[in-house]
C-alpha cells in the first residue's frame, strides 16, 4: 500500500553525523555495539512511525512518503533543516559563585539545566562556566539510513507504538498495557509500573498529553483518548491442605499416673 500521510509505518533507522559518521542514534542493537554507542538501559527495536507527525523531522517524512515495504535509503540532511544552526547567544558565561551558592562543582561535560534548557559545560576558566545551550548536534548536516520493515493496520499495535516512542519510561512494559477502543473513545490502562513513576507528575503528564494527541491526530476512528488508572488487591494464598497439615500442632500429652 502507499505510505501517506498518517500512514503508521515500522522501520529501522541509524542517525549519523555527516563529516564523521558518528552514530548519535539508531534502532538496530549491532550497529549501536560496532559504533561503541550501545546503552544497556535501551531497548533496541523497529520504531513505530505515524507518517507526518512530530516523531521525526519533517524532511524524513517526506523522503519516506516515497518509499515502499522493503526500501532502504540516506537521507542527507543539513544542519538548518535538522538541529538548527548554532546559536551564539545559548553559550553563557555563568560565574562560579553561582555554582558555589548550589554547592555544585562543575566540571567539563557536565550537563546543566536552567529554565527548562539543557546545557553542556564546556569550559572553566577564570572564575567563569562556559555553558553552551545549543543542541548537540546543532550546526552538523546529518544522514539518516532508513529501512522500511512494514505498515501497521491494527490501531492497538498503532498505539502502542506511540506509547513506546512518547511515555519516555523504559521500565514500562507496553505488552501489559490494556487498550479498548470503542465509540470512538480508546481507554489505556497502562502496565502497572506505571504506577510507581519516579519522574515529576508535569513530566508524566505531559508525556500521556503526547500520546493523546498523536492518537486522535492520526488515527481517523478515534477522537478522545482516556487514560485508565487501576489498583486490584492481590488474590490471597489459599492455604493448601499440605500447609495445613505442616502448621497443625499437636496436642500437650500428660501423664496420668
Amino acid at each position: 500500500m502507499p505510505i501517506d500521510e498518517k500512514t503508521f509505518v515500522k522501520m529501522d533507522y541509524t542517525g549519523r553525523v555527516k563529516e564523521t559518521g558518528d552514530v548519535f542514534d539508531t534502532t538496530v542493537e549491532e550497529v549501536a555495539k560496532e559504533a561503541g554507542v550501545f546503552n544497556e538501559e535501551k531497548e533496541y527495536k523497529p520504531m513505530i512511525l505515524a507518517v507526518g507527525s512530530t516523531q521525526l523531522i519533517p524532511l524524513l517524512h517526506d523522503e519516506i512518503k516515497k518509499l515502499d515495504i522493503g526500501d532502504k535509503k540516506t537521507v542527507e540532511v543539513p544542519c538548518e533543516q535538522a538541529f538548527g544552526k548554532r546559536d551564539p547567544s545559548l553559550i553563557q558565561l555563568i560565574p562560579m559563585k553561582e555554582f558555589k551558592r548550589q554547592d555544585i562543582k562543575p566540571f567539563v561535560g557536565m550537563p546543566i539545566s536552567s529554565n527548562g534548557n539543557t546545557g553542556i559545560v564546556r569550559t572553566i576558566s577564570g572564575g567563569r562556566v562556559r555553558v553552551d545551550f545549543n543542541h548537540e548536534l546543532a550546526g552538523k548536516d546529518i544522514t539518516y539510513e532508513i529501512e522500511i520493515l512494514d505498515t501497521i493496520e491494527d490501531n492497538e499495535e498503532k498505539i502502542k507504538g506511540l506509547i513506546e516512542v512518547y511515555y519516555g519510561n523504559h521500565d514500562l512494559d507496553v505488552d501489559k498495557t490494556e487498550i479498548d477502543i470503542e465509540d470512538g473513545v480508546a481507554k489505556i490502562k497502562l502496565d502497572q509500573l506505571a504506577g510507581f513513576e519516579q519522574r515529576p507528575l508535569q513530566e508524566v503528564t505531559l508525556s500521556k498529553f503526547r500520546v493523546a494527541r498523536e492518537t486522535y491526530e492520526n488515527i481517523e476512528e478515534i477522537d478522545k483518548v482516556q487514560f485508565v488508572e487501576e489498583y486490584e488487591q492481590p488474590p490471597k494464598e489459599e492455604e493448601t491442605e499440605e500447609n495445613t497439615d505442616a502448621e497443625e500442632v499437636p496436642e500437650k500429652l500428660t501423664d496420668d499416673e
